[in-house]
């Protein structure tokens, strides 16, 4: 997923915001299971956005599936 997020970055598309803002990468060791499960979501959210024409799209319903995870995902963390 990282690579398709340079790959866009590199031709112009999103600006991957809200992953950014998580300030978490696959090489942050240190960062819990959690934070990691749920940056792969927003992510992955992120990446189908991009890819989605419309929310009815399969891009699009997996954007809002993945929303649906980081949102859980998030939580998981609050606990």
């Amino acid at each position: 997923m990282v690579q398709m997020k340079k790959f866009f970055e590199e031709n112009g598309q999103g600006e991957f915001s809200h992953y950014q803002s998580l300030q978490i990468s696959p090489i942050h060791v240190h960062r819990s299971k959690a934070e990691h499960k749920h940056a792969i979501f927003i992510l992955g959210k992120e990446i189908a956005s991009i890819m989605a024409h419309d929310e009815f799209s399969g891009a699009g319903r997996t954007s809002v599936r993945m929303q649906e995870l980081a949102t859980r995902a998030g939580e998981e963390m609050l606990h």
